[in-house]
This record gives C-alpha cells, sequence and structure tokens, in this order.
C-alpha cells in the first residue's frame, strides 16, 4: 500500500492506495477534524467515537463500512485508524453538521472524480493506463495481455467480493495463496527478486507471467465459481487448486523451453538501486536471482 496525503484548506487528510484491490482509503479522523474544526485529533477521535456509536444504535451501515489501516500518528509511528473510501465518507459527512459539510463533499468528489469517470465509462481507465504503459515503453503486444489480465482479475474480486470476502487484507490474502502456488514464491518475494519496492507487480511481470497470473486466477474463480465457495476457508481451498492448474502448466512449458517463466527481470529504469537483500525464507527456495531490466520496446509515435 501506498500512504500519500492529500490536503484539504491547509489539512492535511492522511489516506493510502490499496494496488490489490484499487482502492483509495481516507482516514476517518482527519475528516472528522476538518468538519468538527477541533483543534487536535484527540477531540475529533472522541467525537468520532460518539458518532460511531450514535450510527451503530441507529442500524447505519456506514460504520461496518470503515476498516482499520495503519497510518503516520503525530508521532511519526505507523498506527491503527478508521478509514473509509470517498463515497462512505461522502455519506457520513450528511451526519455532521458543519459549516465545511459541502466544501468536503466537493472535495471529495473531485479526488474521486477521475474514478468516478472511469467507473462510468471503463473505457477511459483503459485508454489511460494503455498511454501510461506505452509512455513506459511497453509493446503493444504486452499492453493487450496486461488489460487482459486485469480484467481477469476484476472478474475474480468480484466474485469474491459478492461471496463474503473483505476487501483489502482478504483479497491480499488469498492473491498471495494464488501466486505461491502458481509461482512457487510469495507476492513479496516475487517482488524482491525482481527488484521493486512500492511498484505494482504486475507492471513489471514479462508476458509469460501475465498468462500464468491470469490461468491461475482464471481457474480459481471457475472453480469456485463450480462449487459457490463462501467465506475465507473455502476460497481458500479454490486458490489452492487454481493456482496449482497454472504451476502444472509453468512446469510443463519450462520443461520443454529449458527457461525459467518466474524472473527477476523488470522494467525498473537502469540507474534504479539493486534491490535489498531477501529475508532468509526466501533465499531458502534457492531461486532468487539478481534482478535485471527488461528490453521494452520503444512506444509507437
Amino acid at each position: 500500500m501506498k500512504i500519500l496525503p492529500a490536503e484539504f484548506d491547509g489539512q492535511a487528510i492522511r489516506r493510502v492506495y490499496d494496488e490489490s484491490t484499487e482502492t483509495w482509503w481516507f482516514s476517518v479522523i482527519d475528516v472528522v477534524q476538518v468538519l468538527t474544526q477541533q483543534p487536535d485529533d484527540l477531540t475529533a477521535r472522541k467525537y468520532w467515537n460518539q458518532l460511531k456509536r450514535r450510527l451503530g444504535n441507529e442500524g447505519s451501515q456506514l460504520v461496518t463500512a470503515c476498516h482499520q489501516l495503519k497510518m503516520p500518528a503525530a508521532d511519526g509511528k505507523q498506527r491503527l485508524t478508521d478509514v473509509a473510501t470517498a463515497e462512505t465518507l461522502l455519506r457520513l459527512v450528511q451526519s455532521v453538521p458543519s459549516p465545511k459539510a459541502e466544501p468536503i463533499k466537493l472535495w471529495l468528489a473531485r479526488v474521486g472524480y477521475q474514478r468516478m469517470q472511469e467507473m462510468a465509462d471503463p473505457a477511459l481507465s483503459l485508454d489511460r493506463a494503455r498511454q501510461t504503459w506505452q509512455q513506459h515503453g511497453r509493446s503493444d503486444k504486452w499492453i493487450q495481455q496486461r488489460m487482459t489480465g486485469q480484467e481477469t482479475r476484476n472478474k475474480l474480486t468480484d466474485y469474491w467480493s459478492e461471496h463474503d470476502i473483505k476487501a483489502g487484507s482478504e483479497f491480499a490474502v488469498l492473491t498471495n495463496i494464488i501466486h505461491q502456488e502458481w509461482a512457487g514464491l510469495s507476492v513479496a518475494q516475487h517482488k524482491a527478486k525482481k527488484g521493486l519496492t512500492s511498484h505494482n507487480l504486475r507492471d513489471h511481470m514479462s508476458e509469460a507471467e501475465l498468462i500464468f497470473t491470469a490461468l491461475a486466477e482464471l481457474s480459481t474463480r471457475q472453480i469456485a465459481e463450480s462449487v459457490q465457495a463462501t467465506g475465507m476457508a473455502e476460497n481458500k481451498a479454490a486458490a489452492h487448486n487454481g493456482g496449482r492448474i497454472a504451476r502444472q502448466a509453468r512446469n510443463q512449458l519450462e520443461a520443454q523451453t529449458g527457461k525459467s517463466v518466474v524472473t527477476g527481470a523488470n522494467y525498473l529504469p537502469p540507474s534504479t538501486p539493486a534491490a535489498p537483500e531477501l529475508p532468509k525464507a526466501a533465499k531458502a527456495g534457492g531461486a532468487v536471482k539478481p534482478a535485471k531490466p527488461m528490453q521494452a520496446k520503444k512506444a509507437p509515435k
């Protein structure tokens, strides 16, 4: 996750971008502090706790739509705090009488405007992504595979959302199971192998890695659908089985070609520092090699 603070009227509002679910999460306390015009977050926190109790007693779904994530606190330490999406906050603002209500609603709408545009017209999101990848020198073939893989991913996360899997931590657990099964490495170990830190792993995969990731996620969804898997236990079983199908296909391809599908190659600029040393658990696998940039074709003019 990337912590990328924003600002409203000179007031810092902490926010986190979850790459695995492509979701922005905003600090509820920071927004409440703006609305109530409290001098410190402690007073805002007390107000939010009282509001949570009132909303809970009224049976409001707003409180259950909030989650907790670690964010930097005033003392510099990472501490758990309540977070919500822009859509949830837009509804929550209506529960707080404040002269700042309309300005903060406009700000939240503006912050999420691009996402809202893309939800109304998904082609906008695809066009922006295609242009960005072309600017970074990806070939048309790679871009097509990346976009196909994203569509497969979206169908899987849609299934999870509809079958008692929570966005965020539970999505990440299942994603890691699938990846570990097909690649023989966790997502974190694969990123370390490629020398990546805050980067999106899929944006640095080879065409083959993208194809096997998509196969694993497609297999997982179809297996889950065949048994109507619901909840973590049943979807974990589907994730293990779906990942194994892709691993079997990977093993067959590697046996025929003599080349490893999972590589340390990436699209980082040549000046990017080398990857930090891997944890002992990753070294034990014996398959980790130094990352090296993949050759990228020039973007079409």
